[in-house]
């Protein structure tokens, strides 16, 4: 028969209230938990000094303030002391007499979930019992002083050893502590389970693992903690981990899609070690860097190819052109006109193919999302037919995210252009944008067309694959794909009852806020200080001005507010923008500017000193660059 939680407590607090010495319980916030009825009757404290909640705090200051421990100490400084004991957690037991002339004996120890519990015992009447047997002990017979002398002896080596499993028990008591700062401190949920599944250890991390779940574990079963979806897609690992054999793996959690990686390590008791970490941005990570091998590897394995059938494409155009010369029949004609333009694709084709495999790295600036989708739609508005509409559904959180918007917007636009093929003369697109938590950006294209066919789910994003014949490259979608992998992203196709849809996931990253301080602009030609300095005013920057090395060290010894130095390379008098970056020493943020092409010397020695922006560069690019440099 279950017991109800009520009733247990009021039995529990009978309990407490029969035993004869005082008791209380605080957890490791120094919050009480439960104390008996003796405990206030002791120290006679007021109602709201015993209710579960009330401060350790305020009960010492209470007891401090009537003398409890004394007259001659400042109270304040008397209850810092014993907050900062009680805190330390270790076990004690000492003797005090109270203003009232009654003794009291205090036991402290620890718990293993933290905090402590303390027992008073009154020993007035003990210790009085002493004081007489020591009072009489001069009648006490020979006989009877040799025992007590024996006895003694028994006692101080007892309290030897009980000395001795203290300071054992205190040093095991201060490495239990180490080893609880230390897992607190990992990046990661350290726990353990019993027989039955339930937590009888947690470093108190899950909800920094698992955001939404609780943190306060101990005495939970796992499948409570963690929530039914995310406990059936660990279970099969765990009773694998029960049965004896160790388990690590990596699982997708439904709030939010982070990626979790999982390790339950079995022990000899019956229960499982667990170890949980939030793997997502390492997964991204890992992603791009994947689909950056891939594409060296197939730009190696076409790049030959590319060039030799390069080769052959001019060869058959330059003959093609000599036969279009010649005074050949109609068909003929139309013959070398068709050869000309398969040709020609031929080398559109080997474009795109050198796009896909060509050096694509993803430049992620601030981006204002909103002002991109809003492009976006004007950019691809005229393309579609009259009966198409586009519309664009964006719920993303207000500010600038780290992206590449060139590429983002390439990969956007050939989707509704896709969308657009598979509409016809009438129909309608949508391009939706929103977050999944602070972990994704997802980016869904819809349409009404007939949606994929089953064999197009399949292979859509294969090279060369392609559902509109000799209209189609078979290379659109793949390249979307690849610009999303690059980005440590993920691409999926679906369909929907209405038609289509691409899901496009990016990694969510805000960009850090505009560096709104004093910026020393270092610029020798007046019109083109004159234009930087307004970029820089725009962004909400201060500017102050100088055209050479040595006025704008100058600047920077006098003026301590510096927080940013925008440098041309070549300058007024003999020290260059280079010679700048390396006399501040790192002491003051630094970005360089040049119209030098890439392979100059001085480009390349001032890329390894700072970043460089190439002139022209627009308002924008600064910005973005501003923000990078403020992170």
């Amino acid at each position: 028969m279950d017991i109800s939680e009520q009733r247990i407590k009021a039995m529990t607090t009978a309990g407490l209230n029969l035993i004869g010495q005082a008791l209380s319980i605080y957890d490791s916030q120094l919050r009480l938990v439960v104390s008996n009825l003796r405990f206030q009757e002791m120290f006679d404290l007021p109602d709201k000094l015993v209710q579960p909640g009330a401060s350790f705090h305020d009960t010492i200051h209470f007891l401090a303030s009537r003398g409890e421990y004394g007259d001659d100490q400042n109270v304040d400084e008397m209850v810092d002391v014993r907050v900062e004991q009680a805190l330390a957690f270790e076990p004690h037991y000492m003797e005090r007499v109270r203003p009232n002339g009654q003794v009291i004996s205090i036991e402290g120890a620890p718990l293993p979930a933290g905090g402590w519990v303390a027992v008073y015992t009154d020993i007035t009447g003990t210790k009085r019992a002493e004081e007489l047997l020591r009072a009489r002990s001069e009648e006490l017979s020979g006989q009877l002083l040799s025992h007590a002398e024996e006895l003694s002896a028994t006692n101080r080596k007892l309290a030897a050893t009980i000395t001795a499993l203290e300071e054992a028990k205190r040093q095991l008591t201060e490495i239990e502590a180490r080893t609880r700062m230390t897992t607190e401190m990992m990046p990661a949920h350290i726990a353990h389970l019993d027989a039955s599944g339930r937590y009888d250890y947690s470093n108190r991390r899950l909800s920094s693992v698992m955001p939404g779940r609780p943190s306060e574990i101990l005495g939970l079963h796992i499948s409570e903690a963690l929530g039914a979806a995310a406990f059936d897609r660990v279970e099969p690992h765990l009773e694998r981990a029960y049965s004896g054999q160790p388990s690590v793996f990596e699982f997708t959690e439904d709030q939010d899609s982070r990626r979790i990686r999982v390790s339950f390590t079995p022990d000899e008791q019956g229960g499982v070690y667990v170890m949980s970490v939030d793997i997502t941005e390492e997964t991204q990570a890992r992603v791009a860097l994947q689909q950056t091998r891939r594409r060296a590897m197939a730009a190696q394995m076409t790049s030959g190819l590319a060039h030799d059938f390069s080769n052959l494409l001019t060869i058959i155009l330059g003959m093609q052109a000599k036969l279009d010369r010649m005074n050949l029949p109609d068909d003929a004609a139309e013959l070398v006109s068709a050869t000309q333009q398969t040709a020609r694709r031929g080398g559109q084709l080997l474009n795109r193919i050198a796009d896909m495999t060509g050096n694509r790295t993803p430049h992620p600036q601030a981006t204002d999302m909103k002002a991109l989708l809003e492009d976006l739609r004007i950019l691809a508005t005229p393309s579609l037919p009259r009966g198409v509409g586009l519309s664009v559904v964006n719920t993303l959180p207000d500010g600038a995210l780290m992206l590449d918007p060139g590429m983002v917007q390439d990969a956007l636009l050939n989707l509704v252009l896709n969308a657009r093929d598979a509409c016809g003369p009438s129909g309608q697109i949508t391009i939706s944008a929103h977050a999944i938590g602070n972990i994704w950006i997802e980016i869904t294209v819809s349409d009404t067309g007939p949606g994929f066919s089953s064999e197009a789910l399949k292979k859509a994003l294969n090279p060369f694959f392609t559902t509109k014949g000799s209209d189609g490259s078979g290379l659109g979608l793949p390249m979307v794909y690849d610009t999303v992998k690059l980005a440590g992203g993920d691409l999926n196709l679906r369909n929907t009852p209405s038609g289509a849809s691409v899901v496009l996931r990016l990694p969510y990253r805000p960009a850090p806020p505009v560096r709104e301080g004093l910026v020393l602009l270092v610029e020798d030609n007046d019109e083109l200080r004159s234009q930087f300095r307004d970029m820089l005013i725009e962004l909400s920057c201060s500017v102050i001005e100088a055209t050479s090395v040595d006025e704008a060290l100058a600047l920077t010894k006098d003026i301590g507010d510096i927080g940013l130095v925008l440098s041309d390379i070549r300058l007024e008098g003999a020290g260059t923008g280079i010679d700048l970056v390396e006399k501040l020493n790192h002491s003051v943020p630094c970005i360089l500017m040049t119209s030098l092409p890439h392979d100059d010397p001085l480009y390349r020695r001032a890329l390894g000193l700072a970043p460089v922006l190439q002139k022209p560069f627009t308002g924008t690019q600064l910005s973005a660059l501003i923000r990078t440099e403020a992170a």
